[in-house]
């Protein structure tokens, strides 16, 4: 078993997420992030994309409706990383959280990307972020990308609109 590596154009395609008021979800992703709507699923699910895709995200309330957030020190899902094209994208949907006064848990710059974080509705983590182009990531000495988390430069990054 040790002799697999898996493809190297494998991707991930989706997550779905148990969320516990499937409105309020929607209002976050679809209203708040941008996220269209693909099709509901009954009345308890929801598949939400960008670009037309059949679903990038699955929001349902099958096993969770009404219910509490999972504990912070337990196993799971750290957060959802959304990759998006440019870094004025990222600017863009970082002033659109900041108007609308959304709690932020973070923000950082990886070397090989820039990211905010926040949380949503249901304490799910989520990741806003863009790459840079592979020629600027940093590398160690031997050759290895080298990823660190500093500062985000908030300011230059609002510049970019």
């Amino acid at each position: 078993m040790n002799d697999y590596t898996i493809p190297a154009a494998t991707r991930i395609g989706h997550i779905h997420l148990k969320v516990s008021d499937l409105q309020r979800s929607l209002d976050f992703y679809q209203g708040l992030l941008g996220f269209e709507l693909v099709t509901m699923y009954g009345q308890d699910a929801a598949f939400i994309s960008a670009g037309g895709y059949h679903h990038h995200i699955g929001l349902n309330t099958w096993q969770s409706k009404g219910g509490k957030p999972a504990p912070k020190n337990t196993a799971g899902l750290f957060h959802t990383a959304i990759l998006l094209p440019t870094r004025r994208d990222l600017a863009v949907l970082l002033k659109r959280l900041l108007d609308e006064k959304y709690p932020l848990t973070g923000a950082a710059d990886h070397g090989v990307s820039e990211a905010i974080y926040l949380d949503d509705p249901d304490e799910n983590g989520v990741e806003l972020y863009w790459d840079r182009p592979r020629e600027e990531w940093p590398l160690n000495p031997d050759g290895s990308i080298q990823m660190y988390t500093r500062q985000l430069d908030i300011n230059g990054l609002l510049a970019e609109i």
